[in-house]
Protein backbone atom coordinates (compact mmCIF):
# COMPACT_ATOMS: atom_id res chain seq x y z
CA UNK A 1 0.00 0.00 0.00
CA UNK A 2 1.24 3.38 -1.15
CA UNK A 3 1.70 5.66 1.82
CA UNK A 4 1.08 9.52 1.81
CA UNK A 5 3.89 11.67 3.02
CA UNK A 6 2.60 13.91 5.09
CA UNK A 7 5.67 16.39 4.73
CA UNK A 8 5.34 16.42 1.10
CA UNK A 9 4.67 20.23 -0.16
CA UNK A 10 2.60 19.85 -2.64
CA UNK A 11 -0.23 17.91 -0.61
CA UNK A 12 0.67 20.05 2.62
CA UNK A 13 0.60 23.55 0.81
CA UNK A 14 -3.68 23.26 -0.31
CA UNK A 15 -4.25 21.68 3.10
CA UNK A 16 -2.74 24.64 4.87
CA UNK A 17 -4.06 27.12 2.63
CA UNK A 18 -7.52 26.00 3.02
CA UNK A 19 -6.83 25.80 7.47
CA UNK A 20 -6.09 29.48 6.42
CA UNK A 21 -8.49 30.47 4.67
CA UNK A 22 -11.49 28.86 7.42
CA UNK A 23 -9.22 30.62 10.24
CA UNK A 24 -9.68 34.06 8.33
CA UNK A 25 -13.51 33.47 7.63
CA UNK A 26 -13.98 32.50 11.22
CA UNK A 27 -12.31 35.25 12.55
CA UNK A 28 -14.75 37.59 10.23
CA UNK A 29 -17.40 36.08 11.19
CA UNK A 30 -16.70 36.69 14.71
CA UNK A 31 -15.27 40.78 14.51
CA UNK A 32 -17.50 43.17 14.08
CA UNK A 33 -17.00 45.79 11.55
CA UNK A 34 -15.15 48.89 13.64
CA UNK A 35 -18.06 51.84 13.57
CA UNK A 36 -16.49 54.64 11.25
CA UNK A 37 -19.03 57.01 12.59
CA UNK A 38 -20.91 57.49 15.52
CA UNK A 39 -24.12 56.51 16.32
CA UNK A 40 -26.02 59.68 17.20
CA UNK A 41 -28.69 59.96 19.91
CA UNK A 42 -32.24 59.88 18.63
CA UNK A 43 -32.97 63.30 19.17
CA UNK A 44 -29.87 64.79 17.88
CA UNK A 45 -30.95 62.60 14.66
CA UNK A 46 -34.49 63.75 13.96
CA UNK A 47 -33.42 67.10 15.04
CA UNK A 48 -30.63 67.38 11.78
CA UNK A 49 -33.05 65.72 9.42
CA UNK A 50 -35.42 68.38 10.11
CA UNK A 51 -32.93 71.12 9.14
CA UNK A 52 -32.87 69.80 5.34
CA UNK A 53 -32.77 70.23 3.16
CA UNK A 54 -30.18 73.15 3.39
CA UNK A 55 -27.01 74.24 1.15
CA UNK A 56 -25.66 75.58 4.87
CA UNK A 57 -26.19 74.52 8.22
CA UNK A 58 -24.68 76.81 11.07
CA UNK A 59 -24.03 75.70 14.01
CA UNK A 60 -23.70 78.17 16.75
CA UNK A 61 -21.76 76.73 19.98
CA UNK A 62 -20.80 78.17 23.14
CA UNK A 63 -17.04 77.47 22.72
CA UNK A 64 -16.40 76.41 26.99
CA UNK A 65 -19.77 73.84 26.43
CA UNK A 66 -18.50 70.67 25.97
CA UNK A 67 -22.12 69.15 25.02
CA UNK A 68 -22.06 71.61 22.00
CA UNK A 69 -19.08 69.80 20.93
CA UNK A 70 -20.47 66.67 21.09
CA UNK A 71 -23.30 67.59 19.42
CA UNK A 72 -20.90 68.86 16.53
CA UNK A 73 -19.60 65.38 15.94
CA UNK A 74 -23.41 63.66 15.77
CA UNK A 75 -24.28 66.29 13.26
CA UNK A 76 -21.30 65.69 11.13
CA UNK A 77 -21.68 61.86 11.12
CA UNK A 78 -25.30 61.99 10.55
CA UNK A 79 -24.53 63.89 7.51
CA UNK A 80 -21.84 61.89 5.75
CA UNK A 81 -23.71 58.22 6.34
CA UNK A 82 -26.52 60.12 4.36
CA UNK A 83 -23.55 61.23 1.83
CA UNK A 84 -25.04 64.49 2.34
CA UNK A 85 -21.77 66.46 3.80
CA UNK A 86 -20.22 68.09 1.30
CA UNK A 87 -17.89 70.34 3.23
CA UNK A 88 -16.90 70.93 6.67
CA UNK A 89 -15.97 74.72 7.72
CA UNK A 90 -14.05 75.71 10.59
CA UNK A 91 -13.95 79.21 12.60
CA UNK A 92 -11.08 77.27 14.58
CA UNK A 93 -9.00 77.55 11.64
CA UNK A 94 -7.79 79.93 8.94
CA UNK A 95 -9.67 80.41 5.54
CA UNK A 96 -6.66 78.86 3.09
CA UNK A 97 -6.39 75.72 4.91
CA UNK A 98 -7.49 72.83 3.84
CA UNK A 99 -7.46 68.91 4.33
CA UNK A 100 -8.78 68.54 0.91
CA UNK A 101 -5.14 66.86 -0.14
CA UNK A 102 -5.55 64.88 2.87
CA UNK A 103 -6.55 61.05 2.41
CA UNK A 104 -9.55 59.65 3.92
CA UNK A 105 -6.72 57.48 6.43
CA UNK A 106 -4.94 60.67 7.48
CA UNK A 107 -3.84 60.43 11.17
CA UNK A 108 -4.88 63.35 13.53
CA UNK A 109 -1.49 64.86 13.17
CA UNK A 110 -1.68 65.17 10.01
CA UNK A 111 -5.24 66.90 9.76
CA UNK A 112 -3.91 69.10 12.38
CA UNK A 113 -1.00 70.54 10.44
CA UNK A 114 -3.00 70.74 7.04
CA UNK A 115 -5.07 73.11 9.34
CA UNK A 116 -2.26 74.86 11.05
CA UNK A 117 -4.38 73.94 14.11
CA UNK A 118 -4.01 75.93 17.09
CA UNK A 119 -4.65 73.74 20.39
CA UNK A 120 -4.29 76.41 22.45
CA UNK A 121 -6.94 78.26 21.17
CA UNK A 122 -9.19 75.32 20.52
CA UNK A 123 -8.59 72.08 22.36
CA UNK A 124 -8.02 69.04 19.44
CA UNK A 125 -10.11 66.94 22.14
CA UNK A 126 -12.93 68.88 21.83
CA UNK A 127 -13.28 69.53 18.09
CA UNK A 128 -10.61 66.76 16.45
CA UNK A 129 -13.52 63.80 16.65
CA UNK A 130 -15.73 66.56 14.41
CA UNK A 131 -12.96 67.12 11.96
CA UNK A 132 -11.67 63.66 12.37
CA UNK A 133 -15.74 62.10 11.15
CA UNK A 134 -15.41 64.37 7.83
CA UNK A 135 -11.81 63.55 6.62
CA UNK A 136 -12.66 59.63 7.63
CA UNK A 137 -15.70 60.17 4.89
CA UNK A 138 -13.63 61.85 2.25
CA UNK A 139 -14.98 65.42 2.96
CA UNK A 140 -12.89 68.53 2.98
CA UNK A 141 -12.47 70.44 6.13
CA UNK A 142 -11.62 74.07 5.37
CA UNK A 143 -10.59 76.73 7.71
CA UNK A 144 -13.01 79.62 6.99
CA UNK A 145 -11.95 82.26 9.82
CA UNK A 146 -9.83 85.72 9.13
CA UNK A 147 -6.25 85.01 8.89
CA UNK A 148 -4.36 86.67 11.64
CA UNK A 149 -2.28 89.21 9.28
CA UNK A 150 -5.15 90.17 7.83
CA UNK A 151 -6.97 91.51 10.69
CA UNK A 152 -5.03 94.58 11.23
CA UNK A 153 -5.79 96.09 7.90
CA UNK A 154 -9.43 94.58 8.70
CA UNK A 155 -9.31 97.07 11.58
CA UNK A 156 -8.39 100.07 9.12
CA UNK A 157 -10.93 98.85 6.27
CA UNK A 158 -13.87 101.52 6.78
CA UNK A 159 -15.54 99.71 4.19
CA UNK A 160 -16.72 96.90 6.04
CA UNK A 161 -18.86 99.14 8.61
CA UNK A 162 -21.31 99.61 5.25
CA UNK A 163 -21.44 95.72 5.23
CA UNK A 164 -24.14 95.28 7.85
CA UNK A 165 -27.27 97.44 8.18
CA UNK A 166 -27.14 100.54 10.66
CA UNK A 167 -29.59 98.69 13.03
CA UNK A 168 -27.02 95.81 13.24
CA UNK A 169 -23.75 97.39 12.77
CA UNK A 170 -24.87 99.02 15.96
CA UNK A 171 -26.03 96.16 17.73
CA UNK A 172 -22.78 94.17 16.87
CA UNK A 173 -20.87 97.45 18.23
CA UNK A 174 -22.24 96.71 21.65
CA UNK A 175 -21.94 93.23 21.86
CA UNK A 176 -17.85 93.83 21.54
CA UNK A 177 -18.38 96.75 23.97
CA UNK A 178 -20.12 93.94 26.48
CA UNK A 179 -17.97 91.57 25.83
CA UNK A 180 -14.79 93.06 26.22
CA UNK A 181 -16.48 94.07 29.79
CA UNK A 182 -16.53 97.43 28.90
CA UNK A 183 -12.45 97.94 29.37
CA UNK A 184 -12.21 98.65 25.52
CA UNK A 185 -11.38 102.54 25.02
CA UNK A 186 -14.41 103.93 22.53
CA UNK A 187 -12.33 104.53 19.93
CA UNK A 188 -11.36 100.96 19.64
CA UNK A 189 -15.18 99.92 19.29
CA UNK A 190 -15.27 100.25 15.28
CA UNK A 191 -11.94 98.93 14.40
CA UNK A 192 -12.98 95.58 16.66
CA UNK A 193 -16.17 95.85 14.84
CA UNK A 194 -14.82 95.48 12.02
CA UNK A 195 -12.56 92.18 12.81
CA UNK A 196 -15.71 90.83 13.61
CA UNK A 197 -17.68 91.53 10.48
CA UNK A 198 -14.20 90.83 8.56
CA UNK A 199 -14.47 87.02 9.98
CA UNK A 200 -17.95 86.52 9.15
CA UNK A 201 -17.63 87.74 5.56
CA UNK A 202 -14.17 85.54 5.43
CA UNK A 203 -16.58 82.70 6.70
CA UNK A 204 -19.49 83.18 4.04
CA UNK A 205 -16.95 82.95 1.55
CA UNK A 206 -15.39 79.83 2.23
CA UNK A 207 -18.94 78.45 2.50
CA UNK A 208 -19.82 79.75 -0.88
CA UNK A 209 -17.09 78.20 -2.47
CA UNK A 210 -17.55 74.84 -1.39
CA UNK A 211 -21.13 74.87 -1.75
CA UNK A 212 -21.89 71.19 -3.53
CA UNK A 213 -25.90 70.97 -5.15
CA UNK A 214 -27.69 68.52 -3.22
CA UNK A 215 -24.97 68.65 -0.81
CA UNK A 216 -24.71 70.50 2.65
CA UNK A 217 -21.82 72.81 3.64
CA UNK A 218 -21.73 72.43 7.67
CA UNK A 219 -20.00 75.58 9.76
CA UNK A 220 -18.93 75.31 13.15
CA UNK A 221 -18.40 78.76 14.98
CA UNK A 222 -19.69 80.71 17.78
CA UNK A 223 -23.21 81.30 18.12
CA UNK A 224 -22.64 84.53 17.08
CA UNK A 225 -21.32 84.26 14.05
CA UNK A 226 -24.35 82.32 12.80
CA UNK A 227 -26.59 85.03 14.15
CA UNK A 228 -28.98 85.52 10.81
CA UNK A 229 -29.23 89.12 12.16
CA UNK A 230 -25.70 90.12 12.53
CA UNK A 231 -23.09 87.55 11.20
CA UNK A 232 -22.46 85.25 8.72
CA UNK A 233 -25.69 84.37 6.94
CA UNK A 234 -25.87 88.47 6.58
CA UNK A 235 -22.52 87.90 3.41
CA UNK A 236 -24.13 84.82 2.23
CA UNK A 237 -26.09 84.73 -1.05
CA UNK A 238 -30.29 85.45 -0.95
CA UNK A 239 -30.84 82.55 -2.80
CA UNK A 240 -28.82 79.98 -0.60
CA UNK A 241 -30.57 77.94 1.56
CA UNK A 242 -29.65 77.90 5.02
CA UNK A 243 -30.16 77.08 8.87
CA UNK A 244 -28.91 78.71 11.51
CA UNK A 245 -29.26 76.88 14.90
CA UNK A 246 -27.86 78.23 18.17
CA UNK A 247 -26.62 75.08 21.09
CA UNK A 248 -27.46 77.22 24.22
CA UNK A 249 -26.78 76.04 27.16
CA UNK A 250 -29.82 75.88 29.80
CA UNK A 251 -33.42 76.25 28.49
CA UNK A 252 -34.29 77.93 25.27
CA UNK A 253 -36.45 80.97 25.81
CA UNK A 254 -39.94 80.63 24.57
CA UNK A 255 -42.74 82.68 23.75
CA UNK A 256 -46.34 82.51 25.00
CA UNK A 257 -47.29 80.75 21.84
CA UNK A 258 -44.64 78.08 22.84
CA UNK A 259 -42.45 79.23 19.77
CA UNK A 260 -38.96 80.84 20.16
CA UNK A 261 -39.37 84.18 21.14
CA UNK A 262 -39.30 87.43 19.06
CA UNK A 263 -35.41 88.22 19.56
CA UNK A 264 -34.78 84.61 18.61
CA UNK A 265 -37.14 83.36 15.72
CA UNK A 266 -35.16 86.08 13.89
CA UNK A 267 -31.85 85.39 14.54
CA UNK A 268 -32.28 81.25 14.69
CA UNK A 269 -34.10 78.78 12.84
CA UNK A 270 -33.90 76.92 16.00
CA UNK A 271 -32.51 76.58 19.51
CA UNK A 272 -31.07 73.53 20.53
CA UNK A 273 -30.94 73.69 25.05
CA UNK A 274 -28.34 71.59 26.16
CA UNK A 275 -27.21 71.04 30.10
CA UNK A 276 -27.00 74.38 31.92
CA UNK A 277 -23.12 74.99 32.88
CA UNK A 278 -22.27 76.36 35.96
CA UNK A 279 -22.16 80.11 36.64
CA UNK A 280 -19.29 82.16 35.84
CA UNK A 281 -18.74 85.71 35.79
CA UNK A 282 -16.46 85.84 32.33
CA UNK A 283 -16.08 89.82 33.15
CA UNK A 284 -14.51 88.62 36.64
CA UNK A 285 -12.25 86.66 34.75
CA UNK A 286 -11.10 89.06 32.17
CA UNK A 287 -10.38 91.64 35.32
CA UNK A 288 -8.58 88.52 37.55
CA UNK A 289 -10.67 89.09 40.23
CA UNK A 290 -12.15 86.25 42.34
CA UNK A 291 -16.34 85.81 42.00
CA UNK A 292 -18.48 86.48 44.30
CA UNK A 293 -18.87 84.07 46.96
Amino acid sequence: MTRTNPLNPSRAAPCCALIALLVLLSACARVPEPRLFPEAPNDITVRTDALLPADVILLGEQHDAPDHQHIHQHVIARLAVDGKLGALALEMAEAGRSTAALKSNSTQLQVQEALGWNSKSWPWTAYGPAVMVAVKAGVPVLGANLPAAQMRAAMADTQLDAQLPGPALKAQQQLIRTGHCGLLPEDRISPMTRIQVARDISMARTIEQAALPGKTVVLLAGSGHVNRVLGVPQHLPADMTLKAVQLRPGPARIGPDTRLDAEDQAAFDAVWPTPALPARDYCEDMLGKPAAQ
